[in-house]
């Protein structure tokens, strides 16, 4: 069985892309003045805190990524690759994550006994 191309305008790709572009261009100011804020502050739970939003830029970096290689899929079985490569390593990421923030608050807690 032969899969069907996906038939998208060029001028509706371009415009995902564009919008992309700029969703992806306004979280980056956003986590830039959320590490400013965030440097003000001092403290263990501050260190946690940064370490999250980290691992949220990260985690957002990864999804405007995989927006990219969607709006190019050219059929349906690429547009389903994608999403599982994408929804896999977005497991092994969050799985990694945790161990760091849980060794993160575990180093945080020894230090206060």
């Amino acid at each position: 069985m032969i899969e069907p191309k996906l038939e998208v305008p060029a001028e509706l790709r371009d415009l995902a892309e564009k919008t992309i572009d700029q969703a992806e261009k306004a979280f980056g100011m956003f986590f830039e003045a959320a590490t400013k804020s965030m440097s003000s502050v001092p403290g263990t739970g501050t260190d946690v805190s940064k370490q999250a939003l980290a691992f949220t830029e990260q985690n957002m970096k990864s999804a405007f990524e995989h927006a990219r290689k969607l709006v190019h899929a050219t059929d349906l079985q690429e547009a389903m690759r994608i999403q599982s490569d994408f929804l896999r390593s977005q497991f092994t990421s969050a799985g990694e994550h945790m161990r760091q923030m849980t060794g993160s608050l575990m180093q945080g807690g020894k230090g206060k006994g």
